[in-house]
């Protein structure tokens, strides 16, 4: 990663807000089953904590967003902050973690079907997030940002400038919503990976990414070193930094359960480690 290079491209202020915690629904047990049995079947029923602990497994829903959730060259393992992350926060509740790469539109059907257990892949709180999940509190600050080519970064250094280029987006993303909500012309591509292999192979003349992955993915010693940001869209609407979080199921009692972790593994230098490694240490927010 490349951390002075992400350390400088980094100015959002961290914010707080409410934990939203809950518990599960109630449902009915077998009235035939006996002793321990019996209690073990009303506790999956109850906990969606108890639920990911009689499956032995996390399913974390994401996509190919580097430096939170990517693959390096060759390895079929995923890794970045949040899949280190989320690794973590299933040893701690006994469990392993499965990472489900999803289409990112379709991320609360996933969750409501219990395709996947949580939705954790630089996810911005947003009003759809908070009426659709039970999200945890916020662990980093993000932006929306404009990336083109550098033979056209002087065109497009404002939002005057950038009205007139085409524009590929992640369906269902922050960056989606921004773009949308400017009356730019954007088309949905499956991920953010998606839509800067979009403006690198001339198919689109730019896109709305978010600023981490800004900072690890574009520019010299990168992997697209002839692409550059150009704008940041929330600071050029005068709109607040944006708050990363994870999702889970409404009333799901896994929230409290990473709240709790997440806590912990900040005073002891899980986060701060984790995020040096993948260089977005300036991005995290204080439990």
């Amino acid at each position: 990663m490349k951390t002075k290079r992400l350390l400088a491209l980094l100015s959002a202020g961290a914010l707080s807000v409410s934990m939203l915690a809950g518990c599960g629904s109630t449902a009915k047990t077998d009235d035939t089953a006996s002793g321990s049995a019996a209690a073990d079947t009303s506790a999956s029923a109850d906990s969606d904590l108890e639920y990911v602990k009689s499956q032995g497994k996390l399913v974390v829903g994401i996509t190919d967003f580097a430096p939170m959730d990517y693959k390096e060259d060759g390895s079929d393992e995923w890794i970045g902050f949040d899949a280190d992350m989320a690794k973590a926060f299933a040893e701690s509740i006994g469990v392993e973690a499965e990472f489900l790469e999803i289409n990112w539109n379709n991320k609360v059907m996933e969750l409501d079907g219990k395709g996947v257990d949580a939705v954790w892949n630089g996810m911005t709180l947003t009003d759809e997030v908070k009426t659709s999940m039970n999200c945890s509190s916020p662990y980093a600050t993000n932006a929306q940002v404009v990336v083109v080519p550098s033979d056209k970064a002087d065109a497009a250094k404002d939002l005057d400038g950038v009205k007139g280029l085409s524009f590929a987006v992640e369906a269902g993303s922050a960056g989606a919503a921004a773009a949308d909500a400017l009356g730019l012309t954007a088309t949905e591509v499956q991920s953010q990976a998606d839509a800067l292999m979009e403006v690198a192979a001339g198919t689109s003349d730019a896109c709305v990414i978010d600023l981490l992955m800004a900072g690890a993915m574009i520019g010299e010693g990168t992997s697209y070193p002839n692409l550059v940001y150009t704008l940041d869209l929330n600071e050029a609407n005068g709109d607040e930094p944006e708050n990363y979080v994870v999702g889970f199921r409404k009333d799901s009692d896994l929230t409290a359960a990473f709240n709790d972790f997440y806590k912990s593994a900040y005073e002891d230098g899980t986060v701060e480690k984790l995020a040096e490694k993948y260089g977005v240490q300036e991005a995290i927010v204080a439990p």
